[in-house]
């Protein structure tokens, strides 16, 4: 079992280094769908996965200037205690019961449409912004859709996993049009970093990460994301973002099915 769980993060992590989405979106479901994992212990497994990977891309993007180091404070701050919030809910009603499981189960598949509708028109809706210069947000405005945006991410990825990569990518287009996508990338993945590991280490409280499992995976997913990344240019970036569309579209449907 230990062989098939490095291939899956080699897997994900050779799909993350191509398309730059799809980590939580295809670990969390692949973890409970092909192998079984608890909902509990794969989301917290997948939250303790991506604060790992999500610190080396953090300082490949902070070396590079590409963070928003101004944007990244404000998701926190909305992100971080929503967080913790979510992880006292867990703990309260238990995470590891089978209606807390059913929620997350729901949860997993919600985050994953969220992931594709995201990866289809976060484009046109650049686009649009950027056509309509009189939508975007200003000032003080800005700065507290911006918290109650981290505050929902937050909620969103403590309970799922999920969430932190194209959704809040998608997010950071919304509020933000003008950021480059080398600037929206390093925004998201600093804000993430955070955000995922207090989350990580909520569920290490709940008892919900299998340390295992988690060494299986980042043993996979290392050499995949470097492969990935390297390959990139070489396949045509619409052609791979509509196959994990359909592939997300697929899990969801099956997650609730």
């Amino acid at each position: 079992m230990t062989v098939s769980y490095v291939v899956s993060g080699f897997a994900v992590g050779l799909l993350v280094g191509l398309t730059g989405v799809g980590g939580g979106s295809l670990m969390t479901p692949l973890l409970t769908l092909l192998f079984g994992i608890h909902p509990s212990v794969a989301v917290g497994t997948d939250l303790a996965f991506a604060s790992a990977t999500k610190t080396a891309g953090t300082f490949a993007h902070r070396f590079k200037g590409t963070v928003r180091w101004d944007i990244v404070r404000r998701l926190c701050v909305g992100a971080l205690p929503a967080a913790v919030f979510a992880t006292l809910l867990l703990k309260h009603f238990g995470a590891v019961s089978a209606e807390i499981s059913q929620i997350i189960r729901y949860s997993i598949a919600v985050s994953v449409f969220l992931t594709v509708i995201a990866l289809l028109f976060k484009g046109k809706l650049q686009g649009w912004l950027n056509a309509h210069p009189e939508r975007h947000l200003q000032g003080r405005q800005l700065i507290n859709a911006t918290v109650l945006a981290g505050a929902v991410l937050g909620i969103l990825v403590t309970i799922s996993s999920i969430g932190a990569g194209a959704v809040g990518a998608t997010l950071l287009v919304l509020l933000y049009p003008r950021l480059s996508p080398a600037e929206i990338a390093g925004t998201d993945i600093a804000y993430a970093v955070p955000l995922t590991a207090i989350a990580a280490v909520g569920h290490w409280w709940l008892g919900s990460i299998d340390w295992s499992l988690l060494g299986a995976l980042l043993l996979g997913s290392v050499p995949g994301i470097t492969i990935g990344s390297l390959a990139a240019r070489a396949v045509p970036e619409k052609i791979l973002r509509g196959l994990l569309a359909i592939t997300l579209t697929s899990v969801a449907l099956k997650l609730v099915f």
